[in-house]
């Protein structure tokens, strides 16, 4: 998910209807949701490892650009034929006016899902660490 942010300030209301007219001032652009925490566990000098979907899009090489910036890796993220989920979030004075979501929440396909799936699956037992309850003593 690509998180963007729409700064701009208000000095009127629409004429068509009561709501704040914001002038754009500029545009910034961070990772979103599961990227998000990503890139807050890299921030922490760990390395995570985000696997999820994308498309094949200007926002999902804008999201991948973040992430390499952050040093995390893009090996693991599947492109497919659907548009990258973008929040939009329009702040004028410091103040949240509104949140566009433009994402399609429709299921994978199972192929597409099952691509995943083995992916999660083929990365767990090379990080995980093993705790089986039997190897503990009682005290």
């Amino acid at each position: 998910m690509l998180d963007q942010y729409w700064w701009g300030s208000v000095e009127r209301i629409s004429p068509e209807a009561p709501v704040p007219v914001v002038k754009l001032n500029e545009i910034t652009l961070s990772a979103g949701g599961a990227a998000n925490v990503a890139a807050n566990v890299a921030g922490l000098g760990a390395t995570p490892l985000l696997v999820g979907v994308v498309g094949n899009d200007n926002d999902s090489r804008n999201l991948f650009d973040h992430l390499a910036a952050s040093g995390i890796s893009t090996d693991h993220i599947h492109i497919f034929d659907r548009p990258t989920a973008v929040k939009t979030r329009i702040v004028a004075h410091s103040q949240h006016v509104v949140r566009v979501d433009n994402e399609k929440t429709h299921p994978l396909s199972k192929d597409q899902e099952d691509l995943v799936v083995d992916r999660v699956t083929d990365l767990l037992p090379a990080q995980m660490l093993l705790y089986s309850p039997t190897t503990q003593k009682d005290s």
